[in-house]
C-alpha cells in the first residue's frame, strides 16, 4: 500500500489576521507553520504532500514554502476554482467566495492516489497528531464500497473507516478573541456519533462558554474545557472522494440556491451525512498536544515562544529544511 498523503488546505486567506498568514514566518529562520506541519508529518510516516491554494498564490508558495520541501518529500500543488463544478452546473453571477473544504480537498481527487489526512494550513497541531493518524491511515485497509451498510451480528462492518484527531477544548483557545469549533460527541467505542459547529466560543475563568444565539439573551453557554473538539485534522480512504462528489451534486441542487452567493460545502457536512446513512465509522483519535495558531494577530507572539520553547526541548532543529 502507498504511503498516506497530506492534503494542506491553503486556499483560504486570513480575514481575521489579515493577510496571507500561511506564509508569515514564526521564527528567526523563517519558518512558518506549516513548516512545522510538514516536518512533523514527514517525520510520522507522511509519502506526499498536497496544496490547496488559489492559483494567484503559487509563486508564494512555492519561493516560500514548497521548493524547500520538495527536497524531502514530493509536492504538488492543486487549484481550487469556482469554476471546478459537476456536468451541468454553473457558478452563479456575483459569486466570488470559494466553495469551502469539502469542495477543496474535492479539488484533489485526479491526484489523490492513497490513503490521505487533511489539514489547515495555519494550524499548529503537535507531533503525536500526525503520528497517530497516520498510524490509523497506515493500518487501514482498502474496504469495499459501503453497499451493505447494516452491521451484523457477528460484527461485520461494511462501513468506510475514517478517523479525526480530538483535541481537548481548553487546549485550542485564545486569549485574543473568540473562535470556532466542532463540538464533538464520541461513544462508548471512540467513535464520532455528532459534531455541531460552535462559531463564537470564548475562554472564561472556569473554563470556556460559547455564544448561543437562539437564547432569549443572547447570551453564553458554558462548556467544559475537556470536550472533544475538531480542529479539521481528518484521516480518510479514496472512498472519501467519491462520496465527496455525491454529496456536493446534492449540495448545489439543494443548499445552494437558498444563498448562491454565500452557501458553502463544509468537509464536516460530508461526515455528518456518512453518520446518518451509517456509511462511515470515523474513530477519534484523542490528543492532550496543545493547538496554537494565529487567528488574530495579537496571537503570534504566543506562537512565536511556543516554537521556541519546543526547539530547546529538541522537539525541532534549529533549521528545518536547511534552505
Amino acid at each position: 500500500m502507498k504511503k498516506p498523503i497530506l492534503v494542506i488546505l491553503a486556499a483560504g486567506m486570513g480575514s481575521r489576521y489579515g493577510g496571507l498568514k500561511q506564509i508569515d514566518p514564526v521564527d528567526e529562520y523563517g519558518n512558518k507553520i506549516i513548516d512545522f506541519s510538514i516536518y512533523d508529518a514527514i517525520h510520522a510516516g507522511f509519502g506526499r504532500v498536497i496544496f490547496i491554494i488559489k492559483r494567484e498564490n503559487l509563486s508564494d508558495f512555492q519561493d516560500c514554502i514548497g521548493d524547500a520541501v520538495s527536497r524531502f518529500v514530493p509536492v504538488d500543488y492543486v487549484f481550487q476554482e469556482l469554476s471546478m463544478l459537476p456536468e451541468g452546473f454553473f457558478v452563479p453571477e456575483g459569486r466570488v467566495k470559494p466553495w469551502g473544504t469539502a469542495h477543496a480537498v474535492l479539488c484533489c481527487k485526479d491526484v489523490i492516489d492513497a490513503h490521505f489526512a487533511v489539514i489547515n494550513s495555519d494550524d499548529f497541531y503537535g507531533r503525536d497528531a500526525y503520528q497517530k493518524i497516520y498510524d490509523f491511515l497506515a493500518e487501514t485497509g482498502d474496504e469495499s464500497p459501503a453497499e451493505n451498510t447494516t452491521q451484523t451480528a457477528g460484527g461485520d462492518d461494511r462501513r468506510y473507516h475514517y478517523a479525526m484527531v480530538g483535541y481537548a477544548l481548553k487546549n485550542t483557545l485564545t486569549e485574543n478573541g473568540y473562535v470556532s469549533r466542532g463540538i464533538c460527541t464520541v461513544n462508548g467505542s471512540g467513535e464520532l456519533t455528532d459534531i455541531v459547529e460552535r462559531t463564537h466560543i470564548v475562554k472564561t475563568e472556569t473554563g470556556a462558554a460559547y455564544k448561543e444565539d437562539s437564547r432569549e439573551d443572547g447570551g453564553y453557554v458554558d462548556i467544559s474545557g475537556d470536550t472533544i473538539v475538531s480542529m479539521n485534522l481528518w484521516g480518510f480512504t479514496e472512498s472519501y472522494l467519491t462520496e465527496a462528489e455525491r454529496c456536493f451534486t446534492e449540495f448545489l441542487t439543494t443548499d445552494m440556491p437558498k444563498d448562491p452567493l454565500k452557501a458553502e460545502f463544509y468537509l464536516p457536512t460530508v461526515i455528518d451525512r456518512l453518520l446518518t446513512e451509517n456509511k462511515a465509522g470515523v474513530q477519534v483519535l484523542k490528543t492532550d498536544e496543545r493547538w496554537f495558531g494565529v487567528t488574530y494577530k495579537k496571537d503570534k507572539p504566543f506562537v512565536v515562544e511556543s516554537i521556541k520553547k519546543l526547539r530547546e526541548a529538541g522537539v525541532y532543529p534549529k533549521e528545518l529544511w536547511n534552505r
